[in-house]
């Protein structure tokens, strides 16, 4: 990988915008493609709100609320003070200028335009210049279930807080998208895939639910890269922690290439995490210990460029490693 690479990465959550953003400022911009999660969507007040879309739109244009990690800076809320006077239910906190993004999308669904150019007219008009990609555009969902019954993601997150008792998760309507042809067009030309340190089971987990995506991310020459989303055994921010015992696994780096398996090439982990190493050496990945944390705009920048160039690296020792193997095999006949 000489050139400069053509990347895509994958990415939901904040910990997605925050890589996204990485590489949004770095000089890679002009080469990268962002495929999003959209088993977040649902529908409120009778507007189809896209959670992780709209995070990785707003953080791109400069607009994002730096102290939640999502929704608009400087942000008002009489639309939602308006609804709750009137009996509606207002725990989806929704500001007045993000209805007026969840507005114009629900118009657009109405007249039919497809779910993906609408979120990438959303983010041109927001100045975002790069492909922002849905990784298919049927709907489906994350359903979280609990004792108290079944919840979608948004409820589970927003209205209880993370504080119902998990038995089982699942993405709903994941068996029959297709995937969009841009996703896959991304896929398929580029020289690294970044999966981003977003939570593996119900972010990265329903973009890899999408048959199509999972098949091209298998089949891809190629080089696959992942951030753990994990320091020491604990999720930055989110409940990704818990939702990997939920389905039987730990909070470790070992547990996510678990979950992408025969999808990557190499993993990045934290320097707390370097005690996985060799665990992960030993499932033929390569492995970068550094810092993963990334609070500040450089932080993130300097974090994704080093991972770009971790994947070159892997990339060039690829590409030898097949010469020598097809020089043996020559020598062979």
């Amino acid at each position: 990988m000489t050139r400069t690479p053509r990347i895509t990465l994958l990415a939901g959550g904040v910990g997605g915008a925050k890589a996204a953003l990485g590489l949004y400022l770095s000089e890679h911009k002009a080469n990268l493609s962002v495929i999003g999660n959209v088993a977040d969507d649902e529908e409120f007040h009778g507007l189809w709100v896209s959670p992780d879309i709209d995070t990785l739109t707003y953080t791109l244009a400069g607009r994002i609320n730096q102290q939640q990690g999502w929704g608009l800076e400087n942000e008002t809320h009489q639309v939602l003070d308006g609804l709750q006077q009137l009996g509606s239910d207002t725990w989806m906190f929704l500001g007045d200028q993000d209805f007026a993004t969840h507005i114009y999308r629900t118009e657009q669904r109405r007249k039919g335009i497809r779910p993906s150019a609408i979120a990438q007219d959303i983010a041109w008009k927001n100045g975002v210049d790069i492909p922002l990609l849905l990784p298919t555009d049927d709907v489906m969902q994350t359903r979280v279930l609990t004792a108290a019954g079944s919840l979608s993601f948004q409820e589970y997150f927003v209205r209880e807080q993370c504080n119902a008792e998990i038995t089982a998760i699942a993405i709903e309507g994941s068996e029959q998208a297709a995937a969009t042809p841009e996703a896959l067009e991304a896929i398929h030309n580029s020289d690294l895939i970044i999966i981003a340190p977003s939570n593996p089971v119900v972010s990265i987990g329903a973009i890899l639910a999408v048959t199509d995506i999972r098949h091209a991310l298998e089949e891809t020459r190629a080089t696959r890269i992942a951030i753990s989303p994990f320091i020491a055994g604990k999720t930055v921010k989110g409940p990704a922690d818990d939702m990997m015992q939920v389905i039987g696994l730990n909070s470790s780096p070992a547990s996510v290439a678990e979950l992408y398996q025969d999808c990557l090439d190499a993993m990045i982990v934290d320097t707390r995490d370097a005690s996985w190493e060799p665990v992960l050496q030993d499932r033929g990945l390569d492995v970068l210990v550094t810092d993963t944390l990334m609070k500040t705009d450089s932080e993130k920048t300097a974090l994704m460029q080093q991972c770009v160039h971790f994947g070159q690296q892997v990339s060039t020792c690829k590409q030898q490693q097949a010469a020598r193997q097809t020089n043996e095999k020559e020598a062979c006949l």
